[in-house]
């Protein structure tokens, strides 16, 4: 059992990272897909070029306003900015809370196209480290596909039981669990399809939570928007992503968690935060409704800097306006770029 001491500072850490009018910004990219981003944009791959991208980021003007909480990949919560302070602190003297996301990727259960999530093993002893090291809050995230046949009811507990381990683990050594089982929007189903999917998904995720002890008012929970899969040719419009993804979070979501923070999981910049404009028109939710955004913050920004010194200031400011535009979402009050 956690203390009463923990357990309150769980809770408001929790209520920061929803504060009203701001969200997380996802910048924990792995190596391979960090790597792969500089690549397309001819910025070389080293971690001086990533310890600049990810410093022109957090040291936004104005960037505590619209962002409570970064999370961060393990290589970027170790290093320094130019001025010599750690990047974990560039964060905290802007307001912003500093996260660690935890999880080593997926990998394939036998030859299906489901997976786990590694990481599991080994995680207990990192956890006091990352708080020293300034983290308040921690991410997993588990992936769930829909296909022929799948996703199984197996897969999806054996998913839920870990994201529950994890939350656990993260809450003893005093961490937010940001809790993020994303079912992908990759492939040719329905948006009813993808709204049956997810209720199963939280259905189990919030028994295993509740199972392992967790303090629902002490974590957030990261869910994919209800849509269309991507192959399907149809495009889901915003009201209709806010009606179906409310209504199923009425009907499956404890009132006293905290806050959801929606992953962008593909959709263009724009279109994250118009389906989270469309969602926060909806009333009577008990929870905060924000976001959760990486690519759907930084695409453009990063196009923009390409690496270049010269250029920080005017990426600076499309990476500000994008999570400005989102804070407004989160409030219901976007009306367009």
């Amino acid at each position: 059992m956690i203390s009463e001491e923990t357990a309150n500072a769980l809770r408001s850490t929790a209520k920061a990272m929803v504060a009203s009018g701001k969200g997380i910004l996802a910048a924990d990219e792995s190596f391979g897909n960090i790597n792969k981003k500089f690549e397309n944009l001819d910025i070389p791959a080293t971690e001086d070029n990533r310890c600049a991208y990810r410093e022109m980021l957090f040291t936004a003007p104005h960037i505590g306003e619209y962002i409570s909480g970064v999370i961060l990949f393990d290589e970027t919560i170790r290093q320094t900015a130019s001025d010599g302070r750690k990047l974990t602190e560039v964060l905290q003297a802007s307001g912003v809370i500093p996260g660690i996301k935890v999880d080593e990727g997926v990998e394939k259960i036998g030859e299906t196209l489901e997976t786990t999530t590694k990481g599991l093993e080994g995680l207990k002893p990192r956890l006091p480290e990352y708080f020293a090291l300034g983290a308040r809050f921690a991410k997993w995230r588990a992936v769930i596909t829909i296909g022929d046949g799948i996703p199984t009811d197996g897969a999806i507990r054996e998913n839920a039981k870990q994201l529950a381990s994890y939350a656990f683990m993260c809450q003893e050594a005093g961490l937010v669990p940001i809790v993020e089982p994303e079912v992908l929007m990759d492939w040719s189903n329905t948006q009813e399809v993808c709204g049956s999917v997810t209720e199963r998904v939280l259905v189990a995720v919030f028994e295993e939570l509740n199972n392992a002890g967790v303090l629902i008012e002490g974590m957030i929970l990261k869910p994919n928007m209800v849509v269309a899969g991507k192959q399907s040719g149809v495009t889901s419009t915003p009201e209709q992503v806010a009606e179906k993804t409310v209504a199923l979070f009425k009907k499956v979501l404890p009132n006293n968690l905290p806050g959801v923070v929606f992953l962008s999981g593909g959709q263009s910049e724009v279109e994250a935060t118009e389906n989270l404009n469309a969602i926060n028109k909806v009333v009577g939710t008990p929870w905060k409704l924000t976001f959760s955004y990486g690519r759907a913050l930084q695409a453009s920004a990063l196009k923009l800097w390409s690496g270049k010194s010269e250029n920080v200031q005017s990426a600076q400011a499309v990476f500000i306006k994008r999570a400005h535009m989102n804070s407004l979402a989160s409030l219901g009050q976007y009306v367009g770029e």
